[in-house]
């Protein structure tokens, strides 16, 4: 049997394909990135893999190839099941055909996200099945389980990950792709239709589908029992059972994989042959509340606690004095860094925007994307971030509730801006854009078209001219959008020509109509424009005539920082937007090479 070191994500992608999943889609998002990403890497010849526009699309995408009698897997990060909601909870009345599972990455500790919920709740409010692995090897093991459940009992699986399995490295074992026949179409009207006379019909066998999943948990071979100390019984799931057998090693241990439905009988059983029950969960008291329901008396979220990730260290600190243990404090000998707010790249696109919303004062309504960053100093522009898409509507909601496009009036007018990144505005943008050219909202709203999904790792989106797989895609103009949905004032700037951009945008911010202004510059990260970086010549700082005012200090450019008294370019990182050049005021920065080509002439990358 082959073995190798995969990283979690890459092990459920190479479960996937072990089990014979011919269609792959979902939408970025860490920790789950990385399945969809692998899958159209190295498994494309067997899987058609794509990012959709949004999870919801995803999801629905998903239903109907498992019509057709495919096995499918859809991917998403936690809060991604929000927007798939929809789909997902009727999807269980629905049923699936050919087998359906949607992976859910929670990210306790919010590592890369605006919230820690614990989506194990939704497969309880949706009653579809739950798996949780511990493990990158049992994370692929357990996919390919999934999908035997999925089409035995005709339901979609939550297969629910938390970033420390999605993100860990395991020795995985090999084997080879199961060729599972494609069922094909076969037309289900009463089932597919949700009319409320099916929809009746289907909630009784939904219910009489879940005792039959109850059941079959009571035998479900990665739902185990380890008896050690009877003293100690501990019940956990997910990458916490791993953290407890770490700090408990000779304890006894029921390790549910399948946390819903629970296997009440086993868990009684367990129960009566331990002297206390200790249930040790990250996040949400899930399992303790059910186990409690069953009228067993636990040691739970009392002492375990609700917020952040687990780990060996703060487990044993939360139970210490419940059950008496002895924990020695933990030194970390670890020099101390100089604190650093995380920033914009040197030379993104994105900055110049900032710095002239924040010469406008203007109160800027964001949304999900690396530009969220220009909430934070030096930048402090952004003013609100909430969720994908939320920045059309929210500016929307103030301009309404103050009856102005100002969020204060007269002297003092700040206008009310919103800014959206461009696979944003295709995840969730375009509805808040047709409310407020429906409504009559005027409004300023300004979409930083960097041609990438550029938080998530550089993903295509509709906007760009190629897909997952790499083959060349109709992409979908922004601008064209905009003016099909009503918008007569759009207008394309570069966001490197610092003074026309600026002239358009105040000239917007005063309009009493709605408007939307586009970028037009890629990601300085991405391949097409890295590789000609080492053409661009940077700028540097002539000491002589810097007066240290630190304005271009403020422009929040990771390349600037200041030494004995002067303001200081870092040639390496540097690769020459120019945009501190036309802040400064003394002209103290200047470029190496007037003549030479720089990223400011760089054309936008589909």
């Amino acid at each position: 049997m082959k073995k190798a070191l995969l990283l979690g994500n890459e092990a459920i992608a190479r479960g996937a394909w072990e089990a014979g999943v011919r269609v792959a889609v979902g939408y970025p998002g860490t920790p789950s990135t990385e399945v969809l990403e692998t899958i159209g890497k190295r498994f494309k010849e067997d899987i058609r893999a794509q990012w959709s526009p949004n999870e919801k699309v995803a999801y629905e995408v998903a239903l109907g190839a498992s019509f057709a009698g495919a096995r499918v897997l859809v991917t998403m990060k936690h809060v991604g099941l929000n927007v798939a909601a929809d789909p997902f909870v009727n999807s269980s009345l629905v049923g699936a055909w050919g087998g359906l599972v949607v992976l859910s990455a929670d990210d306790p500790n919010m590592y890369s996200s605006q919230n820690e919920q614990d989506n194990r709740y939704y497969a309880k409010f949706a009653l579809v099945p739950l798996l949780e692995p511990s493990d990158p090897a049992e994370a692929k093991e357990l996919i390919k389980v999934a999908y035997d459940i999925s089409e035995e009992f005709q339901t979609p699986v939550l297969f629910r990950t938390t970033m420390r399995v999605n993100h860990t490295v395991g020795v995985v074992e090999l084997a080879e792709r199961e060729e599972v026949p494609l069922k094909g179409y076969k037309p289900d009207i009463q089932a597919r239709v949700l009319l409320p006379v099916n929809a009746r019909r289907r909630r009784k066998w939904v219910l009489e589908r879940l005792e039959r999943l109850k059941e079959f948990s009571e035998t479900f071979s990665f739902n185990r029992v380890e008896y050690g100390d009877r003293k100690i019984g501990i019940i956990s799931s997910g990458v916490a059972y791993a953290y407890a057998r770490e700090v408990f090693p000779e304890a006894s241990f029921l390790k549910l994989t399948m946390t819903f439905p629970l296997p009440e009988k086993l868990i009684k059983e367990f129960a009566s042959q331990v002297e206390r029950v200790v249930v040790v969960e990250e996040l949400e008291p899930f399992l303790e509340e059910q186990i409690r329901a069953l009228g067993i008396d636990v040691i739970g979220k009392d002492y375990v606690p609700r917020d952040g990730e687990l780990n060996p260290y703060r487990l044993k600190t939360a139970l210490k004095d419940v059950l008496g243990l002895e924990v020695e404090e933990v030194e970390y000998d670890v020099p101390e860094a100089a604190p650093r707010f995380p920033a914009m790249c040197s030379g993104c696109p994105h900055t110049p925007i900032f710095w002239i919303l924040k010469k406008l004062r203007a109160s800027v309504m964001g949304d999900i994307g690396c530009y969220t960053l220009g909430a934070l100093p030096p930048i402090n522009t952004m003013e609100s971030t909430v969720e994908m898409g939320s920045s059309i509507g929210t500016a929307i909601g103030m301009s309404l509730a103050l009856g102005s496009r100002y969020a204060q009036p007269e002297k003092r007018k700040r206008p009310i801006v919103a800014v959206i990144g461009d696979s944003t505005f295709f995840h969730s943008g375009i509805p808040g854009l047709l409310d407020a050219v429906h409504n009559g909202h005027n409004i300023t709203v300004i979409v930083l078209d960097n041609s990438t999904t550029a938080m998530t790792g550089h993903q295509d989106h509709p906007g760009v001219n190629y897909k997952l797989d790499g083959e060349l895609a109709q992409s979908v103009s922004i601008q064209e959008i905009a003016k099909a949905s009503g918008v007569k004032h759009v207008y394309t700037v570069d966001p490197y020509d610092l003074e026309n951009t600026e002239k358009v945008i105040r000239r917007e911010v005063e309009r009493d109509e709605l408007s939307v202004v586009v970028t037009n510059k890629p990601c300085v990260l991405k391949k097409e424009v890295k590789k000609h970086l080492p053409e661009f010549v940077g700028v540097q700082v002539d000491p002589e005539k810097c007066t240290f005012c630190r304005l271009c200090l403020q422009v929040g450019c990771p390349s600037i920082y200041s030494e004995n008294g002067k303001a200081k370019i870092d040639e390496l990182s540097c690769i020459g937007c120019g945009l501190c050049v036309e802040v400064c005021p003394y002209d103290a920065i200047y470029w190496l090479d007037p003549e030479a080509p720089n990223i400011k002439e760089f054309e936008m990358a589909g």
